[in-house]
């Protein structure tokens, strides 16, 4: 059963929640609540990562760690010098779950199933006292004159309580709470999403895969919207609907607001080769030309990184027949090709058919909250925390890393003001 009264409610059973009750009732702090207003808390942990839970990044600089960040990376310089991936691999080794770092830097848990993080943090729950009520939805939250907050939940119960934690992920109703207690609202829109293109000669190659490749995306201005233009460097997967990989989902991380007023319509250019320069790939072909000559050109590929699927398309791109040979390659049919690998053209007609990481850019402005504390510049006693504000990261941990590192101050600040000792 619901109190009356709680000394800390959290509105959101997910990652930035659960840390920021956790820590707070560590530190001695009785009467600590956390309201889902689904069936499962931590689903998102639970279905992260494939089943397996990125937890965090082995990028332990904090200034390199707020690159990772379309938005809201320089304000996060502080927060996560206080509480970075480090901090968060030490925590869940100090409650008993070990992290371990995969080649490309990024950390899961050792038994490789998010249900281990889950259980992790609720049984760290468990033991600090929190107690987790399932299915309770917080509607409406109202600052009383003498401190604390007057709460009605979705079932018409009512409660009040000394501190009002908003953990709510990018759910509307998160926004709304937020937005009644003074706060404004920086509008969501998709973050980490494929990118669909119109070009058959691409999409026929669906389940190809390369890396490393450059895209570069362009818009012109038109009207109102000003031009633009975003690149990145890393893998690729082509699909039958256009591009997805690491590369594309942080190239649209960056230009999200920009895609959006461009009507997710732009230009992409594609460096295949990955990033030399332009002169040194046409040496490369010179001396294929010229040490290859009997080969057909489809059968010797100056770019082993590219597959021969791949490696064929480009070819045939350039206007040249497969079974030409090396020897009777023009200087025109030369050019073409090297175009054809540094610079192949294709038009954005739109977005993949899902999102990746059901990541949303936008949401409460981070110069609205105290960057140490996570309290609220408008409401006191009011924090803010998690992917309810305006911060996303790119894949690979760093939207857990902010979740971590959100809760993480704001139960630290809780105990404080409570009276409590913050544990390390």
């Amino acid at each position: 059963m619901l109190p009356t009264h709680a000394t800390v409610l959290v509105a959101g059973g997910g990652p930035a929640g659960f840390m920021a009750a956790i820590v707070a009732a560590e530190s001695g702090l009785e009467g600590v609540w956390v309201l889902e207003a689904t069936p499962e808390p931590l689903h998102k942990v639970r279905i992260s990562g494939g089943g397996r839970c990125n937890v965090t990044h082995a990028c332990w600089d904090p200034r390199t760690l707020s690159t990772h960040y379309p938005r809201g990376g320089p304000a996060l310089l502080g927060p996560f010098s206080r509480f970075g991936p480090r901090d968060t691999l030490r925590w869940f080794h100090a409650h008993g779950l070990e992290l371990v770092e995969e080649a490309d830097g990024r950390l899961f848990p050792r038994g490789q199933s998010s249900l281990s993080v889950v259980a992790c943090l609720r049984k760290a729950a468990e033991a600090a006292g929190v107690r987790v009520s399932r299915s309770a939805a917080l509607q409406r939250a109202e600052a009383r004159s003498g401190g604390g907050f007057a709460l009605t939940l979705r079932n018409g119960h009512q409660m009040h309580t000394d501190w009002l934690v908003l953990a709510t992920g990018s759910h509307p109703s998160g926004h709304r709470l937020a937005q009644s207690l003074g706060h404004s609202l920086v509008p969501p829109l998709p973050s980490l999403f494929t990118l669909a293109v119109a070009d058959p000669a691409l999409t026929d190659l669906a389940g190809v895969s390369t890396d490393p490749v450059v895209l570069s995306l362009t818009a012109p201005a038109e009207g109102s919207t000003p031009a633009g233009a975003f690149r990145q460097r890393g893998a690729v997967l082509i699909t039958h609907w256009g591009l997805s990989g690491p590369a594309t989902l942080r190239l649209t991380a960056f230009a999200a607001r920009q895609l959006k007023a461009w009507g997710y319509r732009a230009e992409l250019e594609v460096d295949w080769t990955g990033g030399p320069r332009r002169e040194e790939v046409d040496q490369r072909l010179e001396e294929f030309r010229l040490h290859q000559a009997r080969r057909q050109i489809t059968a010797a590929r100056p770019f082993p990184s590219l597959s021969r699927r791949l490696w064929g398309a480009l070819v045939a791109a350039a206007g040249l027949e497969p079974e030409r040979r090396w020897a009777d390659l023009s200087r025109q049919g030369q050019r073409a090709l090297l175009n054809a690998l540094v610079a192949s053209r294709y038009s954005v007609v739109g977005r993949g058919p899902f999102g990746e990481e059901f990541v949303t850019a936008g949401g409460i402005p981070l110069k609205e909250v105290r960057g140490s504390t996570m309290e609220s510049r408008r409401q006191p006693g009011l924090f803010l925390v998690g992917e309810l504000l305006d911060v996303d990261g790119v894949t690979g941990g760093f939207n857990f890393q902010h979740c971590w590192t959100s809760g993480w101050q704001a139960g630290r600040a809780l105990a404080s003001l409570a009276g409590g000792t913050p544990k390390d």
